[in-house]
């Protein structure tokens, strides 16, 4: 009955008055459409809002990531570099002109050393830049590696003009002991007790020596 009605009001030409029903549960037919309607426009505007603030956020975490990566770039710029490839570049040069211990090569002409092995890693809490360096000895059973990873070592530290975290890898799967002298390597107190021996530290320098 309730919908025979309200066809017959749309068919009407009377126009523009509304004419309250009662339905048989007793509620006011166009008290309840009001009532849905304003709880339809509610929605309407709430889901605005829900969005807005979906917008806004989305922007907010936007802008804190932008904010860390300039971070990051200013603490390179003040040590004088323009971002992550201009230091990354800055260790290669120093690199490439190691000599090999043995052969008559640089360890960029035999592939020891080369610019993606360059890893420029997030500083660490106290703001000291941290790089990790990969390299690949000629053969599995290289037994110079530990030599030449000294070599990468002491050639960053004397030739960087300030302080840096820095790790020497020897590359995954390259060497068979590979494990060993990485911790050899990356041991400060190893590292310092290499270079007071003076043969060892006489090869070093010859290795790292710039050519005249």
């Amino acid at each position: 009955m309730l919908s025979y009605i309200k066809r017959k009001l749309s068919e009407s030409d009377g126009g523009t008055s509304v004419v309250p029903v009662t339905s048989s549960c007793g509620g006011d037919v166009s008290s309840s459409n009001s009532s849905s309607s304003s709880n339809s426009n509610s929605n309407s505007v709430g889901g605005r809002t829900s969005a807005d603030d979906l917008v806004r956020k989305t922007s907010q975490m936007s802008m804190d990531n932008e904010a860390i990566a300039y971070g990051e770039d200013a603490l390179l710029q003040e040590l004088g570099y323009r971002n992550a490839t201009d230091l990354q570049e800055t260790i290669y040069d120093l690199l490439r002109g190691i000599r090999d211990p043995e052969k008559p090569c640089t360890l960029e002409d035999l592939n020891v050393i080369y610019e993606d092995g360059i890893f420029v890693l997030p500083p660490t809490r106290s703001n000291v830049s941290v790089v990790r360096i990969e390299f690949n000895p000629t053969v599995p059973h290289c037994s110079l590696a530990t030599l030449i990873g000294l070599c990468i070592r002491v050639k960053v530290e004397r030739g960087l003009p300030h302080n840096i975290k820095l790790d020497i890898y020897i590359k995954k799967g390259a060497h068979q002991t590979e494990d060993e002298i990485n911790k050899q390597i990356n041991d400060k107190e190893r590292i310092a007790a290499a270079m007071e021996n003076p043969n060892l530290r006489e090869l070093v320098e010859n290795c790292i020596k710039d050519e005249e």
